[in-house]
């Protein structure tokens, strides 16, 4: 009798390590209406920690990718986190577009103190309302009248007194003055009577020579004549415009002086408004031509007039202010969140108007983007929203890189023409982009765009899990108190113990807590639904675990079929008795938000041959790379243990009973090897235990994922067909720390009707699965004789003794005949 058969037998797990408790006492409220709500980020201090860098480095390269997995909250984190940084920085300024009277057709970007531009926009306003009604008003004053009248009463008169003068001397040359359309024309007099043109040329030589001088010399007075009047019609016209100058500035011109002096600081607005001066002097007949009432109130349309007027109004938009950006009433730095981060929607945009069957556009339609409202603070994104959005994340990136707005049309971007349109002024930027997404997205972004690598230098990584210490525990009753203000309802401390619990068993770790609060908040949200059922004005521990068993039954019903079906004997699961060279291995199935385990019936066969271990599942294309590794290690293990003084002649098979879909995943390779192991041994596994585990070529048992729903899966089997009190699960002892079972469970733990088992090697699964031990090798090198090792390398050796008495040919064997009727040769070498 060896060392390891009289060491006593592993006993299952305790109860207590199933599941770790959060007790209700440990917790020092009530309440959570006593704990003051969250004020900051749980368990996330490495992102944190380089949010607070991303924030304080200077540069314009340091823009911060925040990395997760969804549900860990991260953009409501950091956009919380962002609004509290805010407040702390000075609030920047603000920016508008205004006409340019030199070329409309690039619209100015004034900057303004915070406030300054809605002022100004509102006084523009108020300055064109004023010149709308006082400048009619005093165009209409006698002094003006007068005053023009004189002016045009002098000209008239130096008129008349030429066209005297020049009468008179035409009467003495004998001719006639009479106006034309085209001036004033020479007619001949002879005998008082004029003289046509046909006339004058049936004249004697002398008088028609005669007529033609005096008229060559009259034309030339006449010349004299209309020059001057133009001269005096124009020194006239400049009288009148000088005049209607003065008349004008003499109405507005003070508003505009203390409009001007109101900006003193601000050199190119003070710029604008000196232009808005002169654009108001040269549309004086504008102004005139359409005035407002004395209240300022719009006139109404006249019916019949209305595009008419609209075209009037419209010619008054030259001095509108458009604000791009108010800053007016902000705290602090701007914190911009963009749900819809497409091209436009970031850089701005020029709107259209339609107008007599055309689309207009004037700087008045310049619609700002995400990058201006947050301009001088941050902006969040969502990449994957920015990367599908077309020409938005090139559009970034340029903007990042020039530190500029420039709000162009999509077809410029691609060097199109197109119809003429507007080409605002760029706006300097500084601001620090957020972008929120996740871990693959960001490699894959690194690795295959350079810009991104200069542009965003700094990553804040959100984790899933944080510790679950007694500061995070406190932290999570603090969320719960944040939740309470949104639900209207407070979860007393026993809820929040469970609530713990089930935090811990979202990550399958006792020893952390899950940062997934978007998940949390939703069993918060659900529990309080039960709580409100039950009339309860807190939520407990039962609400609780309503809400999670409810969240079950409602992602179940794929579980229950199959349950179904093991009951009915459909699905062969039959977990009791024993049986050589056949194990039940442990699977998870996703379904949606839910998961589960599966039973599968996994068995051996083997033989003499030298194909070693055949995965049918792979041979049959149902296996995955994971899976295939899994099984190539069973192979290096048998080479390993029973290899080493003959060669492994064996031909085994594996597969997976009733199984239609891919398997992928190694954590089937302990269950597949006990099962080749019992085969070559000829020793029975107890079937009432299902087996989960990786294993190495040393033979140590490996962690695996998905122990919660694989333990729970074969629990849900053997109810289906019936407890017997020696049914159980072995599974890694490294994974004991992930056990967080369900309540049902561990109440069958506790009465000793099913039963977990916590192993470390490939020894201590085959004395659990045989009750026999499984003899290593000793010092000498060999097995001891009772060992289940033993047994299997007796039956290797015999494998390989008989497959080399079968290769072998018969000393004198007989030539054997060949097609042609003659003998062939003997057979030389080996097989």
């Amino acid at each position: 009798m060896n060392a390891q058969s009289l060491q006593p037998p592993l006993q299952p797990l305790e109860p207590a390590r199933l599941r770790r408790r959060c007790e209700p006492n440990q917790l020092a409220f009530t309440t959570t209406a006593e704990v003051p709500p969250i004020a900051g980020l749980i368990g996330q201090q490495r992102a944190v920690e380089a949010i607070t860098f991303g924030l304080s480095v200077e540069g314009p390269d340091f823009n911060v990718y925040v990395a997760g997995p969804p549900g860990t909250g991260k953009s409501t984190a950091v956009t919380a986190f962002l609004e509290r940084a805010a407040r702390e920085r000075p609030t920047p300024d603000d920016w508008c577009y205004v006409y340019n009277f030199q070329d409309p057709t690039r619209p100015k970007a004034l900057r303004l103190r915070p406030g300054r531009a809605r002022r100004l926009r509102d006084e523009m306003r108020q300055l064109v309302r004023a010149a709308r009604r006082e400048i009619p008003r005093v165009f209409e004053s006698e002094d003006y009248i007068s005053r023009r009248e004189t002016i045009l009463s002098t000209l008239a008169r130096r008129r008349e007194e030429g066209m005297a003068q020049l009468s008179a001397r035409a009467q003495a040359a004998g001719f006639l003055l009479q106006p034309t359309p085209v001036g004033i024309a020479l007619i001949p007099v002879l005998g008082n009577r004029p003289v046509a043109e046909e006339e004058v040329a049936t004249l004697p030589p002398e008088i028609r020579e005669t007529i033609l001088r005096r008229r060559a010399e009259l034309e030339n007075e006449v010349r004299q004549f209309l020059k001057a009047m133009r001269a005096a019609e124009r020194e006239t016209r400049e009288q009148l415009e000088a005049q209607d100058r003065d008349v004008a500035l003499h109405a507005v011109g003070g508003l505009i002086d203390d409009l001007i002096e109101s900006y003193e600081e601000d050199t190119a607005v003070r710029a604008y408004l000196e232009e808005v001066r002169e654009g108001i002097l040269a549309d004086i007949a504008l102004f005139r031509s359409h005035p407002l009432p004395a209240d300022g109130a719009m006139p109404e349309p006249t019916p019949g007039a209305a595009a008419e007027q609209d075209i009037h109004e419209r010619a008054f938009r030259k001095y509108e202010v458009n604000v791009i950006v108010d800053n007016g009433g902000r705290v602090g730095a701007p914190v911009v969140t963009e749900l819809n981060p497409t091209y436009p929607n970031l850089i701005g945009r020029i709107d259209r108007e339609a107008l007599f069957g055309a689309l207009v556009t004037d700087f008045t339609l310049i619609v700002p983007g995400a990058l201006h409202r947050a301009n001088g603070g941050y902006l969040v994104l969502r990449v994957e929203d920015v990367l599908r959005a077309p020409l938005a994340w090139d559009a970034l990136k340029r903007a990042l890189r020039a530190r500029t707005v420039i709000i162009e049309e999509p077809a410029e971007v691609f060097g199109f023409t197109t119809t003429r349109g507007l080409r605002p002024d760029p706006i300097p930027l500084d601001l620090k982009v957020f972008l929120v997404g996740d871990m693959a997205l960001y490699h894959l972004l690194y690795g295959l765009d350079p810009d991104f690598r200069e542009l965003f230098k700094v990553r804040a990584d959100f984790d899933v899990e944080m510790d679950r210490t007694p500061e995070h525990e406190a932290a999570y009753a603090s969320f719960v108190a944040t939740c309470s203000a949104t639900n209207g309802r407070h979860m007393d401390r026993t809820g929040v113990a469970r609530l713990i619990e089930e935090s811990s068993r979202m990550v399958a770790d006792q020893r952390k807590l899950s940062a997934r609060f978007g998940e949390i908040a939703d069993l918060i949200r659900e529990a309080s639904h039960w709580a409100q059922q039950d009339a309860s004005p807190v939520i407990t521990a039962s609400h609780v675990r309503q809400a999670v068993e409810q969240r079950l039954y409602r992602t179940a019903l794929v579980r229950e079929r199959l349950n179904e079906l093991i009951a009915r004997g459909v699905l062969i699961v039959r977990p009791t008795g024993m049986a050589v060279g056949q194990v039940y291995g442990l699977a998870v199935v996703g379904v949606g938000e839910g998961a589960f385990g599966r039973p599968t019936r996994i068995t051996a066969t083997i033989g003499a041959g030298r194909d070693g271990v055949v995965d049918i599942e792979r041979q049959a294309e149902l296996g995955g790379r994971i899976h295939s590794k899994g099984v190539l290690i069973l192979g290096g293990y048998l080479t390993d243990m029973y290899a080493q003084d003959k060669p492994l002649a064996l031909t085994a098979r594996l597969v997976f009973e009733q199984s239609y879909e891919e398997v992928e995943g190694d954590s089937a390779s302990l269950a597949e090897l006990l099962a080749l192991l019992s085969r070559l041994a000829d020793v029975p596994l107890k079937q009432g235990l299902a087996v989960t585990g990786s294993i190495n070529q040393r033979g140590e048992v490996q962690a695996v994922g998905g122990v919660n729903e694989k333990v729970e899966g074969f629990y849900d089997a053997c109810v289906a067909v019936g407890l017997t009190g020696e049914q159980g699960v072995v599974l890694p002892a490294a994974n004991v720390e992930n056990l967080m079972l369900r309540d049902d469970v561990l109440e069958t733990v506790e009465k000793g009707q099913f039963h977990i088992y916590a192993v470390n090697t490939v020894d201590e699964a085959l004395t659990v699965l045989t009750g026999l031990p499984a003899g290593p090798r000793g010092p000498d090198g060999t097995f001891p004789p009772d060992g289940i090792h033993a047994r299997v390398d007796r039956r290797l050796r015999t494998l390989a003794e008989a497959l080399r008495e079968f290769a072998a040919p018969p000393e004198h064997a007989p030539a054997v005949a060949g097609g042609d009727g003659r003998s062939a040769p003997p057979e030389t070498g080996e097989r």
